[in-house]
């Protein structure tokens, strides 16, 4: 695994197969996404999805103040048209590869989540928050609009809730979160990795191969009509019966 100074990259074996941790960390600027940050993220991801024994990612930052503070706006206020193309493409490259990894991604948020680190939350597959996060797309205050992996908000909080955020640039909390449907759960910050850990232990309950198709199917069924979706899941469903996993787990619950 490269070495990478803003994000760390962490291994566990566990039962059921290894996991790996992604730790953005840049705590002193509130693991605010810089060009550096988003490098170091995209090549760390791309690097985890080639392992075919991983089993699932945590996505979480280093520091008590915050997940992501947003895009580093020093860098920002630098940036003319083409510099600012490069930036926001390079972003979106980078959260692109979270949300594509084959393993079930879970974010754990805490503190303050708001611009990019709102749309690399959403790339997750599974989110938590702590009772004092705080969410929200601030970009229309600073005179920008909000783009790339924003596109995803509606989709996972519903139109009317991503648009109060992105027209307003105002925050919400971790409850009205959870309500909306942008995280899953939401628990005090010394017990996040207790809601975690019950997701890793289901995921790893779980076959492998199964649990890798289904993640494919998930972001295929984003981009399809219902039939279609329907007939890549047949197609899927006889792939894995090709395999002997079914047997070997069905085998398990008849017993």
């Amino acid at each position: 695994m490269s070495n990478h100074e803003l994000v760390r990259v962490e291994r566990e074996a566990r039962d059921g197969g290894p996991i790996a941790r992604l730790i953005l960390n840049r705590p002193g600027k509130l693991n605010a996404m810089s060009r550096q940050m988003n490098r170091e993220l995209r090549e760390a991801a791309r690097e985890l999805s080639q392992d075919r024994d991983l089993r699932a990612v945590v996505l979480q930052a280093a520091g008590d103040r915050a997940f992501v503070g947003g895009a580093d706006i020093g860098e920002m206020s630098q940036m003319d048209g083409p510099s600012a193309r490069e930036f926001i493409t390079n972003l979106h490259l980078a959260i692109d590869e979270v949300r594509r990894m084959p393993v079930p991604v879970i974010g754990r948020i805490h503190g303050y989540c708001l611009g990019a680190g709102l749309e690399l939350v959403a790339a997750c597959d599974f989110r938590v928050a702590s009772d004092n996060a705080k969410f929200g797309m601030p970009e229309v205050r600073v005179g920008l609009p909000s783009v790339i992996e924003a596109v995803l908000l509606p989709h996972v909080m519903g139109w009317g809730k991503a648009a109060e955020i992105l027209l307003t640039g105002d925050m919400i909390d971790a409850e009205d979160a959870r309500l909306c449907g942008l995280v899953q759960k939401v628990t005090t910050k010394d017990r996040l990795d207790e809601q975690v850990d019950a997701w890793l232990g289901s995921i790893l309950a779980s076959g492998p191969k199964a649990v890798r198709q289904q993640k494919k199917l998930i972001r295929a069924w984003e981009n399809m009509p219902i039939d279609a979706a329907i007939r890549a899941a047949i197609d899927a469903f006889e792939e894995a019966n090709r395999g002997p996993e079914p047997r070997e787990y069905l085998s398990k619950a008849l017993r």
